[in-house]
């Protein structure tokens, strides 16, 4: 899909599904953050749910067998489908021998990605979906927006509308979301009733006895487990746990992570077939319960090639609570129709597209996650899905075919980048080099970028879109400003490195400069050596491997520095996040380990003085004065905002913290012509927040562009309200 077929496709989404979807994930988003931070035990039940699901995995096939031989004393049958022809070929022949011709399900995502309603309707069966969701979509012929809510793109009048469409009515029915879910569910119910074969998902499959665990919030679910003569459950083999006792931390995560319940209105466990008498309804009449079969179908469909898969293996951990699609503010603003693929949506779902279906499917919507991380602590099973965007990106990079005005960036890049690495990711995960070339003449640079000429060659060749300013570079770096300057402290006992991250060197060193006054100014003596860029760039572009060399040589530069017992205080909170993060994935544990100890936020830092002794007020302090503060997204997820907030309340300011998942700018996302829609769709939600007049302030370079957008003023760094040279 071209850039532009992007652009127009997330613009048709958004206009169509936007407002609804926005309505209802923030809601829950806003429920789940509350009811996370009032449980305790949440890192707790976090970690024992990801030690399960890492075990299961592990022995994924002697789980198989386990669950096989339990299902099988239990009267029932397996079956192990490879592939969705497979499955549905196998469903099919059970409503074959039963002479059956209505099929009853429940919600479930594994059935979606096996298009068994496609499959059995080609066959002359009747399927009736009797979750509500499930039964508006097929109603209106739609795939489902999001994994827990799949009509959720759809408002009241949108529903009744359709019903009135699709059902011959006495009486029109109104917009009244319960007028609306009583008509379901009396059509619900008695096609349940009528259905000779019910089709279930299952949430948990429990390997020790054979029991289906489904957490739904209606009762179609049990209803279509046990109404109905024959019972299939279909599940994909992640679906595996050793124990019932094994459930336990995911029936109190799973809801309260997806939609921000203490627990499900129903959680039911079955150990099928149940041993109730079967029911005739035509005739009023019970058959014994022997009548009764159960068929559990398991998929692989790729899941175990995803197993064998280091950097994929992560996604098979998904509960599916869609807990990553709330916190993503792409996905408020598109839902699963812009941010989706074959099946799967949100931030997970490139994982499941990838997985299932091949690179190909997930190529569309792998970009709308912007690596923000705002998923990542909402995740119940501790996945990193950040990470998963990148390998896939990663991959996509190095499976496609060059573009043919690759020789606009030939010999800039390096050589051993993809082959298909496109000309906008190539830039923007090569900036440090295109920063460094522009700083050896910054005016002449500055007055190109200024003139258009080159904005809209960036916009044509590389998608850069020419509706934001470009940054210009600084006359003179930061490094070169401190290679220049004597150390006022050379005697103090706290030495430190502040890391010349690339937007601090080459295009805002005033806030690189504020920084070192103020640590100055408490005491301590900074050190600027010359390191490279961290590795963010090139990893937000999915290019790993030059990313990987990046942070060998920003390691490389500061083991001396580390070895000397100096601490490393990094300004840009991407750039702490890759080290304390994603080196892990980069570099050796014991290299990733030593700088990630040593490494500090700038105000995380300063807090750290003040507590140890500094006083406030050797810097500028004021008495009262209002300030709306915006944290960055990856700062948030290391939970070091509330430093900023404290150290800037020390010194005077009322501050007010906005407190948006994002401000839509994401590093390079804003800049690109496909997503500025959205970009800016997303920052209308910042913009909510901000003052009418009065400072704002942004730790992040792109939250802080990003705002300078929506207000037209400059929007500076936290960092030089404390400089002592603003006195």
């Amino acid at each position: 899909m071209s850039r532009s077929e992007k652009a127009d496709k997330i613009r048709r989404v958004m206009e169509t599904d936007g407002e609804n979807v926005a309505e209802s994930v923030r809601g829950k988003s806003d429920k789940t953050g509350a009811v996370i931070d009032s449980f305790e035990p949440y890192e707790q039940y976090r970690e024992e749910a990801r030690r399960i699901k890492e075990e299961a995995i592990e022995s994924l096939p002697e789980r198989i067998d386990e669950v096989t031989e339990a299902v099988e004393e239990n009267g029932g049958q397996v079956y192990l489908a490879q592939d969705a022809e497979d499955a549905n070929q196998y469903i099919e022949g059970v409503m074959a021998d039963r002479g059956a011709d209505h099929i009853a399900k429940s919600k479930s995502m594994t059935t979606e990605e096996l298009e068994l309603n496609d499959h059995l309707e080609a066959a002359g069966y009747k399927i009736t979906e009797t979750d509500l969701g499930e039964f508006i979509i097929q109603q209106a012929d739609e795939t489902p927006s999001h994994l827990v809510g799949p009509a959720m793109h759809r408002s009241p009048p949108d529903i009744a509308e359709l019903f009135n469409e699709m059902f011959d009515l006495e009486e029109p029915l109104s917009a009244d979301p319960q007028e609306l879910t009583q008509f379901a569910r009396e059509r619900v119910g008695d096609r349940i009733r009528d259905a000779d074969v019910g089709l279930t998902g299952a949430n948990f499959v429990v390997t020790e006895t054979g029991t289906i665990c489904l957490v739904t919030n209606e009762g179609n679910a049990r209803k279509t487990a046990v109404t109905p003569p024959a019972h299939i459950a279909v599940a994909g083999i992640e679906k595996l746990v050793p124990t019932v006792s094994d459930l336990q931390p995911f029936v109190e995560l799973i809801a309260k992570t997806g939609t921000g319940q203490d627990i499900t209105s129903y959680m039911s466990l079955l150990t099928p077939p149940v041993e109730t008498d079967s029911v005739d309804f035509e005739t009023d009449t019970y058959g014994p319960a022997e009548d009764r079969s159960f068929h559990l179908v398991l998929i692989d469909n790729g899941r175990m090639a995803m197993r064998e898969d280091d950097d994929l293996r992560e996604t098979l951990y998904c509960i599916r609570c869609g807990a990553c699609s709330n916190a993503c503010a792409n996905f408020q603003s598109t839902g699963g129709h812009a941010f989706g693929g074959e099946t799967y949506s949100g931030g997970i779902g490139t994982g499941w597209e990838a997985g299932v279906y091949g690179l190909d499917s997930a190529a569309d919507m792998n970009d709308l996650c912007t690596g923000c991380s705002q998923c990542v602590p909402k995740c119940p099973v501790k996945i990193d899905i950040p990470w998963i965007n990148t390998v896939v990106r990663d991959r996509l990079n190095h499976s496609r075919e060059p573009e043919s005005m690759d020789f606009l960036v030939d010999g800039l890049t390096p050589d051993e980048e993809p082959s298909g690495l496109d000309i906008q990711k190539r830039v923007f995960g090569n900036i440090e080099t295109f920063a460094k070339l522009g700083s050896i003449a910054p005016t002449l640079s500055n007055a190109a970028i200024e003139s258009g000429t080159v904005q809209k060659l960036l916009d044509r060749f590389a998608g850069i879109d020419s509706r934001r300013e470009l940054p210009t570079l600084a006359d003179e770096t930061l490094v070169e400003w401190a290679a220049g300057r004597p150390n006022p402290n050379p005697d103090a006992d706290r030495e430190i490195v502040l890391y010349p991250d690339l937007y601090t060197n080459y295009f805002s060193p005033e806030r690189g400069r504020a920084a070192v006054r103020v640590l100055e100014e408490l005491g301590v003596s900074v050190r600027i050596p010359s390191v490279p860029e961290s590795g963010r760039a090139p990893l937000s572009q999915g290019m790993i491997d030059t990313a990987d060399g990046k942070a060998s040589a920003v390691y490389a530069a500061l083991s001396e520095h580390i070895d000397a017992g100096r601490d490393i205080v990094v300004i840009e909170p991407s750039d702490l996040a890759m080290f304390q993060n994603e080196y892990e994935r980069l570099l050796p544990a014991e290299s990733a380990d030593r700088i990630a100890d040593v490494s500090y936020e700038l105000f995380e830092y300063l807090y750290g003085l003040l507590e140890n002794g500094a006083e406030v007020d050797a810097l500028p302090t004021v008495d009262g004065e209002a300030l709306t503060y915006h944290s960055h997204c990856q700062q948030r997820t290391l939970e070091l905002d509330p430093y900023t907030t404290e150290v800037l309340s020390r010194a005077g300011y009322e501050v007010t913290e906005t407190d948006v998942e994002c401000c839509g700018m994401a590093g390079s996302f804003g800049y690109k012509s496909e997503y500025y829609e959205l970009s800016m769709e997303v920052a209308s939600r910042l913009d909510d927040q901000l003052p009418e007049t009065g400072p704002v302030v942004a730790s992040g370079t792109s939250c802080g562009e990003q705002i300078a957008a929506l207000t037209d003023d400059e929007t500076p760094h936290p960092i030089t309200l404390l400089d002592p040279d603003a006195r």
